[in-house]
């Protein structure tokens, strides 16, 4: 066995241990993000813990995947795009019945949550930076959702923080459609590497 195969299982072995690590920490805060979602009826906490189940699953497919070939890896990957719309369509339906219902979330909640959700995005974005370009569309796939994410984070601050200062509705809202929105165009990124993917592999 040459040094190259070598360095490329250690990558492989590596890259299975960062997937677990970041399939278990999305995980962990799907659970408390949903609770509070569901205690203080917010939209945008509400998409983004399920954008945490989305996550973990996400790596999970991943860990199963990286020893396939391209081909394999590509259909894999299409079918992560489809995965990443989940979040997006249920987070309408419930901006919908937010709306009507008029509700509005306790900020303080909300933004605390929105800070602790932060944290763990910014930790699996730094895990996987190094390793987005190993794997073809699945590490970008896990790559791209945790960079989205932290961003969609400091949003969810920002509607706490506006939430508290206006005692409206709207913010909320707007954060989670907006979250819909950006997991719509990762969903589009995914599947457009994973095309690619599938047509090198016929090459």
């Amino acid at each position: 066995m040459d040094s190259a195969q070598i360095n490329d299982g250690e990558t492989q072995a590596a890259l299975k241990r960062v997937v677990g690590r970041v399939a278990a920490l999305n995980l962990s805060y799907f659970g408390i993000e949903f609770a509070v979602a569901l205690t203080i009826g917010s939209v945008a906490l509400f998409a983004d813990s399920i954008d945490f189940l989305e996550d973990a699953a996400c790596n999970i497919l991943i860990l199963i995947g990286l020893g396939w070939s391209l081909a394999a890896r590509a259909r894999l990957g299409m079918v992560l795009a489809m995965v990443l719309l989940v979040p997006a369509i249920a987070t309408i339906w419930t901006a919908w019945q937010n709306f009507t219902a008029a509700t509005v979330p306790a900020p303080l909640p909300l933004t605390l949550t929105g800070l602790g959700a932060l944290a763990v995005n910014f930790v699996c974005a730094w895990m996987l930076a190094r390793y987005r370009h190993v794997g073809g569309s699945l590490t970008r796939a896990a790559f791209l959702s945790a960079r989205n994410d932290v961003l969609a984070n400091v949003a969810i601050m920002g509607a706490g923080l506006a939430t508290a200062a206006t005692a409206s509705p709207w913010p909320d809202l707007i954060v989670g459609l907006g979250i819909a929105a950006v997991n719509a165009d990762a969903a589009r990124e995914v599947f457009e590497a994973a095309r690619d993917e599938h047509a090198q592999a016929k090459a």
